[in-house]
């Protein structure tokens, strides 16, 4: 998994409540096991017509959010369905954090498990920072998770809570599979013990 450490990119602004993991990536998509390859069709229903093209008014059709790293959004952000595609498909797009009042769980918890920083803010500073992702690509914002605090393009600075051992698995790009790892020797060891102490195992 990538290392999250500092971020300093666009933030698109999605002021919308209660989007669901459906709207995130629609279930017709959800037949990959593969984790690369869903970015093209995140939030499909609100990007494209039923002709495929483009619908030039959503946000990241839009020129200036096109390479959004950052994405500021509402209430309950990743309810519905558990899908684990829904964090794949915004990572694959280039997403790295998600500023939002809330979130669902289940999404809160796989978008952890998946290298994106899920920040969670009062409504009235996601309102400040959805005016300045308003601005385009001019106005970026920068992520800074060792210091757990968002910097505006004004210089204010806005800190934020993170649980400190999710904050840790960010900063090593450790997923549970990374995390396995860094105990491999202890492991070998119990195996071995334990293959000598009950061959028959």
């Amino acid at each position: 998994m990538d290392k999250f450490t500092t971020l300093h990119g666009i933030a698109a602004p999605l002021p919308l409540i209660n989007v669901d993991t459906d709207m995130i990536i629609p279930k017709q998509f959800l037949k990959t096991i593969k984790r690369e390859g869903l970015g093209v069709n995140l939030f499909d229903e609100m990007r494209y017509d039923d002709d495929g093209r483009e619908k030039p008014d959503f946000v990241l059709n839009r020129p200036a959010y096109r390479d959004a790293e950052i994405l500021i959004a509402g209430e309950n952000f990743g309810c519905g369905s558990s899908r684990e595609h829904a964090p794949w498909a915004i990572k694959d797009f280039g997403i790295r954090c998600i500023v939002a009042p809330s979130y669902a769980d289940i999404f809160f918890n796989n978008c952890f498990k998946n290298g994106i920083l899920p920040v969670v803010l009062p409504p009235e500073q996601v309102d400040r920072l959805m005016d300045e992702a308003g601005k385009g690509s001019n106005a970026r914002l920068t992520v800074d998770l060792e210091n757990q605090e968002i910097t505006t393009p004004s210089g204010e600075k806005i800190p934020f809570d993170v649980d400190p051992f999710r904050k840790h698995c960010l900063i090593e790009g450790l997923d549970d599979i990374g995390l396995t790892l860094e105990r491999a020797s202890a492991i070998e060891s119990f195996e071995a013990e334990a293959a000598q102490s009950r061959p028959w195992v």
